[in-house]
């Protein structure tokens, strides 16, 4: 009978021994607000790319999860990469610097695109890996069993990337899994649910989000914005110009960028709808006016942007600066 009530006890436990992880968010934030999902994994097997919805959200070869802040001041203030499932530290490496690929193409990184980062193993074949933290932020060792509360570093710019961001890889039996698409069952134009995610809160599709609005005195330069420049929430009366900025991830070609600015009175400034040309994974669009002759009357102005699929809004933004004395 022990016999048996053993056996019974090792058959009801080897599910959840095998189970697929239960994966939570790699950084320490609030998606949709101050981070935001910037690519998916590539699903399209051949040269093209494609996410899971058939969507333009991944490059060719793309084999993870891109989490990203902001802006490049975002980083340096810090934001801290968690697992995204409990675990052991398997493999890590830190002491590259936060470069990226800003002087464009780098061989040196081959082998090495990966940057700072770290590999965790959660048992059953599945282990994932982070890429792309700050230099010297890995605040873990290898063999250390790490919580879903334990720091694991820092978000960075290490690696081969563009834009500050960790790129979390999940993989079972040295495959890559889609955490939004474990059955790899495609469902075009649309996410099919949550039912084949690994996530353990509901993680809906981003098809394209504004990630941040603001003003300038002239047109922003884009890398600038990107470090977070042009944050400024007052301006002077005699300001050459007021420059409403949008910074959008997920634009596609056909979309319009609406960006409207009104006067303290509430009288519009501008209204401006421009087209996307071309698919971008961050791009940014900007609309103002320059001074007039009797300057710019002094109160608060509000900054309104929409970001518009087939005519539908798909994200919203406002926000308000003030002209003073």
């Amino acid at each position: 009978m022990f016999r048996a009530a053993l056996l019974l006890t090792l058959l009801l436990a080897t599910p959840a021994l095998a189970r697929d992880p239960i994966l939570s968010l790699p950084l320490d934030c609030t998606l949709g607000q101050d981070c935001f999902i910037l690519n998916y994994v590539d699903s399209d097997p051949s040269e093209g790319a494609a996410d899971f919805t058939c969507g333009p959200r991944s490059y060719d070869g793309h084999k993870g999860t891109d989490f990203a802040v902001t802006s490049f001041a975002a980083m340096e203030a810090g934001v801290t990469v968690l697992p995204a499932a409990p675990g052991v530290v398997t493999a890590l490496r830190d002491g590259m610097p936060d470069t990226g690929l800003s002087d464009g193409f780098d061989a040196t990184l081959d082998g090495r695109e990966c940057g700072n980062g770290l590999v965790i193993d959660h048992g059953g074949g599945w282990e994932t890996q982070y890429c792309h933290l700050k230099n010297g932020s890995l605040a873990v060792k290898k063999g250390q069993r790490v919580s879903l509360a334990t720091p694991l570093g820092d978000v960075g710019y290490s690696g081969r990337t563009e834009f500050p961001h960790v790129h979390l890889a999940v993989r079972k039996n040295g495959q890559i899994v889609d955490p939004f698409n474990t059955d790899d069952i495609l469902s075009c134009g649309e996410d099919d649910g949550p039912d084949d995610d690994l996530w353990r809160d509901l993680t809906p599709y981003d098809s394209g989000l504004i990630i941040g609005l603001g003003m300038a005195d002239a047109v922003p330069d884009f890398e600038l914005l990107k470090a977070g420049g042009y944050r400024d929430e007052a301006f002077a009366p005699n300001a050459p110009a007021l420059v409403g900025w949008v910074l959008i991830a997920g634009g596609r070609t056909g979309d319009t960028v609406e960006i409207e600015i009104l006067f303290p009175d509430r009288r519009r400034l501008i209204k401006d709808e421009q087209t996307l040309t071309r698919t971008q994974a961050m791009l940014f669009r900007a609309s103002g006016k320059r001074i007039p002759n009797s300057g710019w009357p002094v109160g608060e102005y509000v900054i309104a942007a929409r970001l518009l699929r087939d005519g539908l809004p798909i994200s919203f933004d406002n926000t308000r600066i003030t002209v003073a004395e």
